[in-house]
């Protein structure tokens, strides 16, 4: 007669369930998020399509909001933040601008993906040499693959020392 599988056996399954979710939750480490627009509805819009995770290979994330440029440089000039998502279309200092300044001025600058109204506007964001663009209105069937694609690509990029 085979022996009944009992309750430790089950605890057993949990315990090693358990380890592999930890695991997973160590080896993607927590991302940092800037959202910049002088607009308050484009920066919860942004927030809730990306949401807390936007893949499980990406670890949770951290938002800072920012309503002025000279907020988005000083933020990132403390250092910390993965990603800046920048609203091409906020007053008066405008995404691509701030992108193409981040390019310019900063060694080591995080990610960059520029948020556009128009897709003929994408020659702009490539100019300001970000790395993604999101079209308005954010799409939240979309917005997480592309932020987490440049998250993903970020932690892989080599540290450029000057």
């Amino acid at each position: 007669m085979r022996p009944a599988r009992g309750a430790a056996g089950s605890a057993c399954s949990a315990t090693r369930l358990a380890r592999v979710s930890h695991a997973a939750d160590t080896a993607a480490p927590a991302a940092t998020v800037l959202v910049y627009s002088h607009r308050a509805e484009v920066r919860d819009t942004v927030r809730t399509a990306v949401g807390r995770r936007p893949a499980s290979d990406v670890g949770p994330l951290t938002w800072i909001e920012c309503s002025t440029g000279d907020e988005v440089i000083a933020a990132v000039d403390r250092g910390g933040i993965d990603l800046c998502i920048l609203d091409g279309e906020a007053q008066p200092t405008g995404g691509l601008a701030l992108a193409r300044q981040l390019d310019q001025e900063v060694t080591d600058r995080p990610a960059v993906c520029v948020l556009i109204a128009r897709q003929a506007d994408r020659w702009l964001a490539h100019w300001s040499r970000a790395e993604g663009t999101l079209p308005m209105p954010v799409d939240p069937l979309t917005a997480p693959a592309v932020v987490a694609e440049l998250l993903r690509a970020h932690a892989h990029r080599p540290v450029v020392r000057r």
